[in-house]
């Protein structure tokens, strides 16, 4: 290492100089390789006469240290500046002795000069606040660590262990060797106790005792006068009100010391003052003390308060007229709104005794004598919650809201209708024996029918490929091909109904014969089949056809014998499937998915099993009378209708009781219907009305249906207590197809 000059020694190296120990010559450090470099400023010579001593250092004085320094006098002023406060600095140290002194050593590993300090004495007296805290994670939470072996990192990046705790015993005789075990706190950040210091202990000592935690503050402090002297003056005297109950705090200290004497009294550390004995008699009610096997009696019913109308100077609006008091005083006593009539008076002197105070008070005796209270419980809720949140009509649109068109039957009842597949036809008929075709867009009558006696149900194909519909008259069932068929279908259609070579003729005959006409008779006024079921079987009031279209199911009533018969038109054959079924059929159903079968009776749905010929289910309904029903497309749910006013949704994977009954029409409901492909439903009552609702089927079984009211259509009138008969959806549009009693036939659109 090159020797420095002597003008430019640093404080650190004159603290070493002045040690015991004095540094190793510099021929050893010459030995071990270390370069000797001299500066441009130093001569040769200087560094030549060196004999490896380090000689003492000067002392230093404040006047002046020319004498001492080996460098040129040409040096800056800024050198010589800073060389003053360096040494300055040196002398206030040494004589202050804040820091501790260092010794140079030289190191047994590296055998270079190295700085070290004393260790620190344990009487040193230091500030703690300027230590550096061990653990610095900052302000965190420390549940983070509890699972860890450590508590933080220091400044130097390396983990803190966590101290070792005992259990409570060992802090218990840690308190107890300790007598300032008191005074310590435990600190979350280095999970050891921390001593407190006076000043914090005092600050506890002044809460505790509910002082000023600041103790420089002064209670007594002189008063300020801020209203006296010149310019002070106020104008106003100040407000001897009380102060506002809104200004008024609790003392949260008052209400802990409250509650500490309750829980004493509670558990019976304060006793209260024993009750002064006496030998005097005392007597007491019997009566008085509560029953404990009973509850106690309701207390009595409190009377109004009094009003405006009884005061002895009412206002002039409560006085009555002349007119009024002549009509209370005509009213029975018991017939009056109140018993008394507002009377003004000047003052309250000149107002007479009620004369009849003693009447009333001993009918309230009597009452309450008389009168039993009960206790009722009332329930608090609020009816706004008891209303089903459902979603908005207008969210759920399309749905028919108005009437586009009007078809009308002259002096006759338009007893039941029926939609093409394609939605374009509409054929109705009515008691007269009429049967007309029209346009479902402007309502055009395109051809006109006409049959003996009543038509008592109508039934379209469901197939696409082919054109006809059915008539159901008296003990008679005809098809009917519509004129205006496209030729492919038109051939179609005649050989479905009139094949040139007949089917073979069952095994089992039947009593239903299947009558064709000869192939030159055919025309559009004649039907091309008949079927003529028979005798005494009633009218066919209710045709279904299975979703093939090769199967018709026919409902008869007001016959006889009445009954089921399922045609299946290729084979021309017809068949009962029931030798005997209890109460009288009103309807019959194909499920759309499966070879199910529902027969509706007065009060009970069976469902049948076609293809294994067996009894699946009974369902309960609960309808006194059934009128009609309706299955899902989806083949899962089920809506019947009553004439007593009820309509019951069935969940066919549940019970076999009603999932749901709605009971929203006054009168009874004649007809309902599912759309095909649309969520909605439609149900018609002899109220004149048509309500409309929104059904959606979910696929999660867990899910239940969405069953919301979107509109009710009004436009029929009610003609001798009959509304509107029948409903049907157009397949492919949301729009509804009503007949009604008073002979009208209207069309529903969105």
């Amino acid at each position: 290492m090159a020797p420095q000059a002597p003008g430019r020694k640093s404080a650190k190296r004159k603290q070493s100089e002045d040690d015991e120990e004095i540094a190793p010559p510099q021929q050893e450090l010459h030995s071990t390789g270390v370069l000797e470099m001299l500066s441009d400023e130093e001569d040769e010579g200087d560094a030549s006469s060196d004999d490896g001593e380090v000689d003492d250092f000067p002392e230093i004085v404040n006047e002046s240290d020319s004498d001492d320094s080996g460098f040129d006098e040409e040096e800056d002023e800024e050198d010589e500046d800073e060389e003053n406060e360096s040494e300055s600095d040196a002398d206030s140290d040494d004589s202050l002795h804040v820091f501790p002194k260092a010794k140079t050593v030289t190191s047994e590993i590296t055998n270079q000069p190295k700085i070290v300090y004393p260790e620190i004495e344990p009487n040193y007296d230091s500030d703690s606040s300027t230590e550096d805290t061990p653990n610095r994670v900052g302000n965190v939470p420390m549940h983070w660590y509890d699972d860890l072996p450590h508590i933080g990192y220091d400044i130097n990046g390396k983990k803190v262990l966590r101290p070792a705790r005992g259990d409570e015993l060992d802090k218990f005789l840690a308190t107890v060797d300790d007598s300032s075990a008191w005074t310590s706190a435990f600190d979350k950040n280095t999970q050891s106790e921390k001593p407190l210091t006076p000043e914090e202990l005092d600050l506890i000592r002044r809460l505790y005792t509910n002082e000023n935690p600041d103790s420089t503050y002064d209670p007594y402090e002189p008063t300020t006068e801020w209203f006296t002297g010149k310019g002070k003056e106020e104008v106003m005297p100040l407000s001897g009100a009380l102060q506002p109950k809104r200004r008024w705090v609790p003392s949260k200290w008052e209400k802990q010391k409250v509650m500490k004497i309750v829980r004493a009294i509670r558990h019976g550390r304060i006793l209260p003052s024993k009750p002064k004995s006496s030998s005097k008699f005392e007597p007491f009610a019997i009566w008085s003390e509560p029953s404990s096997s009973h509850p106690p009696p309701l207390p009595a019913p409190k009377p109004a308060l009094p009003t405006n109308a009884e005061s002895y100077n009412p206002p002039a609006e409560y006085l009555p007229t002349e007119e009024e008091r002549k009509a209370w005083e005509s009213l029975d006593p018991e017939d009056r709104e109140r018993n008394y009539l507002p009377q003004k008076y000047s003052s309250l002197r000149l107002v007479p005794a009620y004369d009849r105070f003693v009447k009333e008070r001993f009918f309230r005796q009597l009452d309450l004598y008389l009168a039993p209270r009960v206790q009722r419980v009332k329930l608090n809720i609020d009816p706004n919650s008891l209303i089903p949140k459902l979603p908005s009509p207008s969210s759920l649109k399309p749905f028919p809201n108005y009437r586009s068109l009007q078809f009308h039957h002259s002096n006759s009842r338009a007893r039941c209708i029926s939609v093409s597949p394609d939605g374009a036809w509409v054929v109705s008929g009515d008691e007269n024996g009429n049967v007309s075709l029209w346009e479902i867009i402007v309502g055009r009558e395109v051809k006109r029918w006409k049959f003996e006696g009543k038509i008592g149900s109508l039934a379209w194909c469901p197939r696409t490929d082919v054109s006809y519909f059915a008539v159901g008259i008296e003990d008679t069932i005809h098809f009917i091909i519509p004129p205006n068929v496209d030729p492919v279908v038109l051939s179609l259609t005649r050989t479905i109904l009139a094949p040139a070579t007949l089917p073979p003729a069952p095994t089992a005959p039947s009593p239903v014969k299947w009558v064709t006409p000869p192939s030159a008779s055919w025309s559009l006024d004649t039907p091309i089949l008949t079927i003529n079921l028979t005798a005494s079987t009633g009218m066919p009031t209710h045709f279904c056809w299975h979703r093939r279209g090769d199967y018709l199911a026919s409902v008869s009533t007001g016959g006889i014998q009445g009954g089921v018969w399922i045609h299946q038109i290729t084979r021309r054959h017809s068949q009962a499937p029931f030798k005997k079924i209890k109460g009288t059929v009103q309807s019959v159903l194909f499920h759309p998915l499966k070879p199910h079968f529902f027969v509706a009776t007065q009060q009970y749905i069976r469902i049948y099993n076609l293809s294994e010929q067996k009894l699946v289910k009974t369902l309960l309904p609960g309808i006194k009378w059934i009128s009609s029903m309706d299955v899902h497309p989806s083949g899962d749910h089920l809506i019947v209708g009553g004439y007593d006013r009820k309509l019951c949704w069935f969940d066919l994977e549940l019970s076999e009781k009603p999932y749901k009954v709605l009971r929203y029409h006054s009168r009874a409901i004649r007809s309902l219907q599912f759309h095909p492909t649309y969520p909605l439903f439609a149900s018609s009552s002899d109220d004149g009305s048509i309500q409309i609702f929104h059904s959606r089927v979910y696929n999660d079984l867990m899910t239940d249906p969405l069953i919301v009211p979107l509109k009710i259509l009004r436009g029929h009138q009610i003609t001798d207590g009959l509304g509107v008969l029948q409903v049907k959806w157009c397949g492919k549009n949301p729009w509804l197809v009503s007949s009604a009693a008073d002979g009208s036939v209207a069309v529903w659109c969105s």
